[in-house]
């Protein structure tokens, strides 16, 4: 699991870098583009990014869902 971790460390900061210097928003600052960075995944596959929102808006509702329980 630390091999996985440390392998997508690697990844944001080789999508930071390429972001920050010649990306489409390089005109933007550098907390922009590591925050682009770190989601990357979602950036370089437009449809994964919508499913994850999904996921995401799932997981609130269930939480909301059973804190009235």
């Amino acid at each position: 699991m630390k091999y996985l971790i440390g392998l997508y460390g690697a990844t944001v900061l080789i999508a930071m870098i390429y972001f920050n210097f010649w990306g489409q928003y390089a005109f933007k600052g550098f907390a922009y583009n590591l925050g682009r960075a770190v989601l990357w995944p979602t950036v370089a596959f437009p449809s994964f990014g919508a499913l994850l929102g999904g996921l995401v808006l799932i997981v609130v509702l269930l939480t909301l869902k059973s804190r009235r329980n």
